[in-house]
């Protein structure tokens, strides 16, 4: 698991926890509600310290959330990481579908000139 530099942009360690299919799960699962790391680690097969690494991952971009009440730590999602991120991925999404359009209007026009 790599760190973030500090000239990397915050959106970087976002995907970069989100490429995780384990992070992925917890960040789905904490949708539903804030958890205990044993009720987000029970479904995973891997040790413990293993599964707390991935929390760091998410906790380091600033994905989660933890606070510690006695011995247990919980976690809750954080939603301003991810509007940071579905906005960069809105952006692309608008700058393809008009360089798409752009293409079509394109193709139109060359079939309107064969004819």
């Amino acid at each position: 698991m790599t760190l973030q530099t500090a000239s990397a942009p915050p959106i970087d360690g976002i995907f970069r926890a989100l490429a995780d299919p384990t992070r992925r799960r917890v960040v789905e699962r904490l949708n539903r509600s804030p958890a205990s790391v044993s009720e987000l680690a029970e479904p995973f097969e891997m040790a413990l310290p293993s599964f707390v690494e991935h929390l760091k991952v998410l906790e380091g971009c600033g994905l989660v959330q933890s606070e510690k009440a006695g011995r247990v730590r919980t976690y809750r999602l954080s939603p301003e990481p991810l509007k940071l991120a579905e906005n960069w991925l809105a952006e692309q999404r608008a700058l393809w579908e008009s360089r798409l359009d752009q293409f079509d209007a394109y193709v139109m026009n060359l079939k309107e000139t064969e004819k």
